[in-house]
């Protein structure tokens, strides 16, 4: 099922038809000579429903009036009009009416003039109760006031993530770009959505550092698939704390970020590039102590404190020249590092504590868990005990 959700404003320029008609045309060719976009646009769409959106004052008399609805309804609707007293029991008759002659099942939504955050809330229920989980939803933001359109590019984003609406689709018709053979483009808008996408994406890394977020943007924005997908397999291998498969896997696609120039991935690309750039490090031990920072930061404190440990421990194994891959080896110089240094025994019943969701025998590192700040402390002072340069 799909909904196409128009804006209905307070158009002056014509008493007749409320807005100035013009000559819509799509990039496809298709075009209609109409005052009210959203008509041209149901028309081009074929959706299953047209929900009209306006407040108690938009043009509800003209425009119902041009549509050919019942005259004393149109009566009715101009004096309340002019007051803004418009309420939805003299919408249903033209409603009705309307539907009948377009063939397409037709709602009205009065919603408030979204003067302030209440009303701009209550806005953006009143839409999440007419559009049902998994509708195909378009929206066109074409007429209505000017500050709608900022509203709807948030109601898109909500409606998406609340109620689970699959947005296809925004579309303007842009009046003020007629051109001098009197065609007005039609604008698509998706592309915002695409963009706030990315942000939210930049925002969920900065968060919990899982750069996977990107892989299918990436692969929306153009690039080749199978190299987007292995930025997720970085990702996951990362946050199993597997920063040798991590780095293998970056190591083959960060090339890739880098010469990507997607219209998106070039606006963001070097923000990203920056934010995964710790597999260049030389050591073993500079990836795993920079992705420690790197999790202290974030409050992922569990993280922090294995990456951290594990630095430690590759670091032992290179001052002893043996291989921090294989673990005999590696566990070898875990036990020689854990008795030669009390902060690392420290680091260690930390990270077990965390792990394990038990309190340690120690009373200060009980008392260290029971407070974030001190936690983050002690993460802090255990790396200068451990890595001093």
């Amino acid at each position: 099922m799909s909904t196409l959700i128009s804006f209905l404003g307070k158009g002056q320029a014509d008493p007749q038809t409320g807005y100035r008609t013009a000559n819509y045309r799509f990039d496809d060719g298709f075009s209609r000579r109409v005052p009210f976009f959203g008509l041209a646009l149901a028309e081009y769409l074929k959706p299953d429903r047209l929900v009209l959106v306006g407040t108690a004052s938009s043009m509800w008399d003209v425009f119902f009036h041009r549509e050919g609805a019942d005259d004393e309804a149109v009566l009715q609707l101009m004096a309340a009009v002019e007051t803004g007293e418009v309420d939805q029991d003299m919408l249903e008759l033209p409603r009705r009416q309307l539907s009948e002659r377009l063939g397409v099942a037709v709602d009205c939504l009065l919603i408030p003039y979204a003067r302030d955050a209440a009303e701009q809330a209550g806005i953006l229920r009143l839409l999440a109760a007419v559009v049902p989980p998994a509708e195909e939803l378009y929206i066109d933001v074409t007429h209505g006031f000017r500050h709608l359109p900022m509203l709807a590019l948030v109601a898109a984003r909500y409606l998406a993530r609340v109620v689970g609406v699959k947005v296809q689709e925004l579309y303007y018709g842009a009046f003020e770009m007629t051109t001098p053979e009197g065609e007005t483009p039609v604008l698509r808008l998706g592309g915002l959505l695409a963009m706030l996408d990315w942000v939210d994406a930049l925002a969920s890394y900065d968060k919990d550092g899982d750069y996977g977020a990107f892989s299918p943007l990436l692969a929306a924005d153009g690039m080749e698939k199978g190299r987007a997908d292995l930025l997720a397999r970085a990702a996951y291998f990362e946050r199993t704390n597997n920063p040798v498969k991590a780095r293998e896997k970056l190591n083959s696609v960060f090339p890739s970020v880098e010469a990507h120039r997607g219209p998106l991935g070039e606006l963001f690309g070097e923000t990203l590039a920056k934010r995964i750039s710790w597999f260049r490090a030389p050591m073993r031990n500079d990836w795993e102590l920079t992705l420690a920072d790197a999790y202290r930061e974030r409050g992922d404190y569990l993280r922090a404190a294995t990456f951290m440990y594990e630095a430690f421990v590759t670091g032992a194994c290179n001052v002893r020249r043996v291989n921090p891959n294989e673990f005999r080896e590696r566990d070898e110089a875990r036990s020689s590092a854990r008795e030669a240094q009390p902060a690392f025994r420290e680091l260690e019943n930390l990270r077990n504590a965390m792990a394990h969701g038990v309190r340690p025998r120690a009373g200060q590192e009980a008392r260290t868990l029971d407070d974030e700040s001190a936690l983050r402390a002690a993460l802090k002072s255990l790396r200068k005990d451990l890595f001093q340069p």
